[in-house]
């Protein structure tokens, strides 16, 4: 585990995708401390941030996703833009394009000025997968496939 400096690092702007919260394997310890340890002006978390697709399976949200959600949103309170950009594993918040809630966008695509001028297109890959996009179903159950890999990993790793 990290040890938290007294002093948290700031930065202009964090980028943070897949985090797959509401999974079992998301490492919402190490978010945590990541988040502990930085401070930005702008925070973009960028597609399958909260797994819907996991979530609708099987449920699994501790404390410590609470945890994180809560730590996005002080940070936000405290003046930090957060971005929200959703990918295929949440893609019910797409519904909420366009939306603000207070310092918290939502957004399908956003672009990114750095301290020297130089513009980057932000967004989640999902755009581009055809099939994510045209035949989900195909995609959906190579995540089933995953997941159960994972879990038969899990079990010959101990």
């Amino acid at each position: 585990m990290l040890t938290t400096p007294t002093t948290p690092r700031h930065y202009r702007a964090i980028f943070n995708s897949d985090l797959h919260q509401g999974t079992k394997r998301a490492q919402t310890t190490a978010l945590l401390d990541f988040l502990r340890c930085t401070e930005s002006d702008q925070l973009y978390i960028v597609g399958d941030f909260i797994d819907n697709w996991s979530l609708r399976k099987t449920w699994y949200w501790d404390q410590l996703h609470n945890d994180v959600m809560q730590k996005l949103l002080r940070k936000a309170r405290k003046g930090t833009k957060l971005v929200y950009i959703p990918g295929n594993h949440d893609e019910n918040f797409r519904n909420f394009l366009n939306l603000r809630f207070g310092r918290v966008a939502v957004l399908e695509e956003t672009v990114h000025v750095t301290a020297k001028g130089k513009r980057y297109l932000v967004l989640h890959g999902d755009k581009f997968d055809g099939v994510v996009r045209f035949a989900p179903w195909p995609a959906k159950l190579g995540d089933t496939a995953y997941e159960l890999s994972m879990d038969l990993n899990k079990g010959l790793s101990a």
